[in-house]
């Protein structure tokens, strides 16, 4: 500090010495004694010279030291705050809000429009993007309510109906909300302006609709309970039918078996549920007065997926009518179970107004199905909870599809977010805090993205800025001891088990039977993870996979050679395919056991409910695909080879693989087996993942391998031989033979059958069905 402070010496006064006339000068230069070259008297004469040239200098290599000291540490402190910068980066940056100064939005001026000052307490809320349907003039007329039209950029412009108020973009645009910037032009997530608009023009309910929604009877009012706290409200629905939480593993369930569907599930319900069809063994019961958000049924077109469309269908003229049971009590959802919640047929109230945000970076058949997720979660926080009515609309089957490309977001992540959402706990101070949170949460576990975390600080903004109150907060009661349920809490309700209208086909006593295996059979492989190894595209059949076999098992994972994140497909090459188990062992601790499949064994798992699931499965019974090799004499390199790095593994086995190992195998030969399925128990796991660490970067091929760890972890007698041993193994099958010339639905495996698209899947389903009659429901 003190050299930098210091003045540097004037370079004018250094240079200019006094004046002297030039006689003098002249004078001196005469007289002057000629210079001494011994070196002791000049240093004596130049002293003060060399005094001063030696500060000079030393002051200028401080002055560099230190400039270079302090270089240092400013690059060590820029490389450190570089650093910082870059994971934060890397980090979604959290929305600063001031939740005290939002300034309000000043409604619009009456010169604007003309319904400026209307103000109603019930209002309908829909998108439109084509001229007024007949569905849409009767919910114009409905009675007490008041219609809400929100246009986008496909909308005609001279869109107009006598009853209903139409927000057009550039009307929109006008209304001085911060969410406009957010929103898409041609997407019906527009509606979210719809909503802040009929909150700032006094809504107190908000039914969410479509433009195809025939409310039954034109009467919303005798379906949903839209007075909540008024006194015909607390006379007429005291209590409420309540889902058990019983079971604390359970967090999400199938509303239409409770209303007489058991062959259906609705949109955003996870695959892997798809199975569950048994009705509840007993119901509990809850106060009314706290259901703010009710999802109604829809008869003719449910809310259904892409799967279920497509795969019910026998032909694309086919139109569906289904109908669910109209007498069936309502029922709620306790904390810790969620529903899945649409946007065209649900009724919001005004303690969960702040839920009716659709996400905007989500494909469009996902976004509302998110939301209803994300807005339960946050529900419990102020001791809300959801429930589903009875039939409420009936929506036309207009025969047009969507693509499977429009759920992606519902099929790969929401069974992860169900159980996220379940865990997810906020110590934030207020409501409005706690869905920030959980937004940006959601956002940095891949379920949207920061778009919509900017998207929510905007719309909660808008809401206070309209003069939205949020609620006060609940205790939660997820995570505390929950109270014991008496005989005397449980109530009992048996579904209707109605016919299902699709193909033509209704069920028949002969359903109940096999609705009992089914159940039989998810019992049995509920807790079991199936990993399938597919040697082909798998964007066409993922889906297809998880839906047959995820309505058994626990969970479906998928590796392939061609990973695709959107289809939740995972790398793994077939060839050291057994490298890759150990990743999957460790995401599912809890499971009983692993059946592993490649996608040419076709797995008949109604044959298997005999297996051990305590043992080790594989097909050394099958003779054609467990083969003893001698590595003496003629045989091929490769063979040799892999005898080799199978001895030097051996080696390295601790003692008890080795014994193990030894006991079985014979000096001179290699097990080769196939290894397309085997079955490997949790108790087994760590021993199975302690070998693939032996094994480490050698290149020792799966069919190798397999039996070589088989041997390691147990002895031949104690696997459970009888599991595969009628498999069905063509190694050569002629080419022009079908497989339906050698598949038979008594063995527990077919080998091979090979589906390469959706044609293929069909043929399959169709085979199968012989030992499970209810796969016909989805071909």
């Amino acid at each position: 500090m003190l050299v930098q402070d210091r003045s540097p010496p004037s370079s004018k006064l250094a240079s200019s010495p006094p004046p002297v006339l030039p006689s003098t000068v002249a004078h001196s230069r005469r007289f002057v004694p000629a210079k001494s070259l011994d070196f002791s008297t000049w240093a004596s004469e130049n002293l003060y010279k060399i005094v001063f040239v030696c500060f000079l200098a030393l002051t200028v290599v401080a002055i560099f030291f230190i400039r270079s000291s302090g270089d240092a540490i400013t690059l060590l402190r820029f490389e450190k705050c570089s650093g910082s910068a870059s994971s934060a980066s890397s980090r979604i940056p959290y929305p600063e809000v001031s939740w005290s100064s939002v300034p309000p939005i000043k409604p619009l001026d009456l010169s604007a429009a003309p319904f400026a000052s209307f103000r109603s307490d019930r209002w309908i809320v829909v998108s439109v993007s084509a001229y007024p349907t007949d569905s849409l003039r009767s919910l114009a007329r409905t009675k007490g309510w008041q219609l809400l039209a929100v246009g986008n950029s496909a909308t005609p412009p001279d869109w107009s109906l006598k009853g209903a108020i139409f927000l057009s973009l550039n009307q929109q645009a006008g209304l001085g909300f911060r969410t406009v910037d957010f929103l898409p032009y041609h997407s019906h997530v527009r509606k979210s302006i719809g909503y802040l608009f009929a909150i700032q023009h006094g809504a107190k309910v908000i039914f969410d609709a479509d433009d195809r929604a025939e409310v039954l009877g034109a009467d919303l009012g005798r379906h949903f309970d839209v007075d909540l706290s008024g006194e015909a409200a607390g006379a007429k629905h005291p209590v409420l039918f309540q889902y058990s939480h019983a079971d604390p593993n359970r967090t999400v369930v199938n509303p239409y078996i409770h209303f007489g569907q058991r062959s259906v599930w609705p949109r955003g319900l996870p695959l892997e549920n798809v199975g569950e069809v048994g009705h509840e063994e007993f119901y509990t019961e809850v106060f009314s007065g706290r259901q703010f958000i009710q999802q109604g049924l829809s008869n003719g077109l449910p809310d259904v997926d892409s799967i279920f469309y497509y795969t019910r269908k026998s032909s694309a003229l086919e139109t569906f009518d289904i109908s669910f049971d109209e007498e069936a009590p309502k029922v709620a959802l306790p904390q810790g179970l969620m529903v899945p919640i649409n946007s065209f047929n649900t009724i919001f109230h005004t303690q969960a107004f702040w839920g009716l945000m659709l996400p905007v970076s989500v494909s469009s058949m996902a976004s509302d199905v998110l939301r209803g997720y994300w807005a339960q979660r946050i529900l419990w926080e102020i001791g809300g909870f959801v429930t589903v009515y009875p039939p409420t609309i009936h929506r036309a089957d207009t025969a047009e599809g969507y693509p499977f490309a429009e759920e992606k977001d519902l099929h790969v992540n929401v069974g992860r977010l169900i159980k996220f959402l379940v865990s997810w706990r906020s110590n934030r101070r207020t409501l409005f805090e706690r869905i920030l949170h959980l937004s940006y949460a959601m956002a940095e576990e891949g379920f949207w993205t920061k778009q919509d975390v900017q998207f929510t600080a905007a719309w909660l903004q808008d809401l206070l800025a309209i003069g939205y109150q949020q609620p006060r907060l609940m205790s939660l009661e997820l995570g505390r001891p929950r109270a014991n349920i008496g005989e005397g809490d449980t109530k009992e309700f048996i579904p209707k088990k109605l016919p299902s209208v699709h193909l033509g086909v209704e069920e028949v006593g002969a359903v109940n039977y096999e609705i009992g295996n089914l159940i039989r059979w998810r019992k049995y492989f509920g807790n079991v993870v199936l990993i399938m190894f597919c040697s082909g595209p798998v964007d066409r059949i993922a889906l297809e996979w998880r839906l047959l076999y995820g309505r058994i098992f626990k969970t479906v994972v998928i590796l392939s050679e061609q990973s695709d994140p959107g289809l939740a497909v995972e790398y793994g090459q077939i060839h050291e395919a057994y490298k890759y188990l150990p990743k999957v062992f460790d995401k599912f601790q809890k499971a009983e056991g692993f059946l592993c499949l490649q996608d040419d064994m076709i797995l008949n798992y109604w044959n298997l409910l005999q297996a051990d699931k305590m043992k080790l499965w594989i097909t050394n019974k099958v003779s054609e695909s467990w083969i003893s090799v001698s590595t003496d004499g003629n045989d091929t390199d490769w063979h040799v080879s892999q005898a080799n790095l199978v001895k030097k593994i051996v080696d390295n086995f601790p003692v008890h693989f080795q014994t193990s190992y030894k006991k079985s195998a014979t000096v001179g030969r290699v097990i080769i087996c196939s290894g397309e399925i085997f079955y490997i128990p949790q108790r087994l796991v760590t021993d199975f993942s302690d070998l693939v660490g032996i094994v480490g970067d050698l290149n020792i091929h799966h069919r190798i391998a397999m039996p070589v760890f088989f041997l390691a972890m147990d002895s031949q007698e104690n696997f459970d031989s009888k599991a595969l041993a009628t498999t069905v193994y063509r190694t050569q099958p002629k080419a022009m033979d079908p497989f339906t010339s050698y598949y038979t639905a008594q063995a527990p495996a077919v080998y091979p059958l090979k589906v390469h698209n959706e044609y293929d899947f069909i043929k399959l389903i169709r085979a199968m069905a012989a030992g499970d009659p209810l796969l016909l429901e989805l071909v």
